[in-house]
């Protein structure tokens, strides 16, 4: 098994961007878990450009799958004052799996402050049940993730109402960048969809769109606190609305995915 920093810092020099091996315990069937795919973007963008100011909103196009040895390609797209765009696709034996757009923008003062999203009921996670105990064995990934539930429906249930709170962290606490490894995080959790099933089916993120709120990634003890929420399903996609706040209750990600349902 590789742990999540020790695979961070493995990024090696390759061209014009950077090569990684994952190893299997980090693999979602028969593709690197796509939270993962997200952070190994990232940490190619901030190993590239230097001095990028704070992320502010990121999205990306799971096209294909991460598999075999994978190649990093950063492109610097814009450079303003305050803000930098930056391009990185990453790509697979079968060519490109994933192309992420992030956005950096430094702080300003601001006339204005408003909060919509509030603090949802913190309840302590070494009081919640473990999650990932009966997770699917094709979802190796969750070996390095450590889940606790804390409401809402779990999966193949047969919910009416598709939604899931859950705790989440690594189970070894990462030494890098706490917005990488939070990336590598917020994608962990099954679609909310998969809470209206009653027997596993596949599912598969096709986009994930994600803003952050605060340019301060700091929680307790690692853990951060997740909701999931699909807003609409048919015609074989989902779309879903997902917030992660940290341990104190302070929300610090608001994001969307796009998520094929099958069967």
């Amino acid at each position: 098994m590789t742990d999540f920093t020790e695979l961070m810092d493995s990024l090696a020099p390759d061209g014009d961007g950077w090569s990684a091996s994952v190893s299997d315990d980090w693999l979602q069937g028969r593709t690197v878990y796509g939270g993962m795919a997200a952070a190994l973007c990232l940490q190619g963008a901030r190993r590239s450009f230097d001095n990028l100011p704070p992320l502010r909103s990121a999205q990306f196009a799971f096209v294909g799958p991460a598999a075999g040895a994978l190649k990093i390609r950063p492109t610097l797209l814009r450079q303003g004052k305050s803000t930098v765009f930056a391009g990185v696709d990453l790509i697979g034996e079968a060519g490109l799996a994933t192309r992420a757009t992030f956005c950096f923008g430094a702080a300003r003062s601001s006339a204005f402050a408003h909060v919509a999203i509030g603090a949802p009921e913190l309840k302590a996670p070494e009081g919640c049940p473990d999650f990932f105990r009966n997770a699917p064995p094709g979802l190796r990934f969750l070996q390095h993730i450590e889940g606790r539930y804390v409401g809402g429906a779990v999966p193949f249930s047969g919910a009416t109402k598709p939604e899931m709170e859950l705790w989440l962290r690594h189970r070894t606490l990462p030494r890098t960048d706490p917005l990488v490894a939070l990336l590598a995080l917020a994608d962990a959790p099954p679609p909310a969809a998969s809470t209206m099933a009653t027997t596993p089916s596949p599912i598969s993120t096709m986009t994930w769109a994600v803003d952050l709120l605060t340019d301060k990634i700091e929680t307790n003890d690692g853990w951060w606190l997740v909701r999931n929420r699909a807003e609409q399903i048919g015609d074989g996609y989902s779309s879903q609305a997902m917030t992660v706040w940290n341990a104190q209750g302070v929300p610090v990600m608001a994001s969307r995915q796009n998520v094929a349902v099958f069967g």
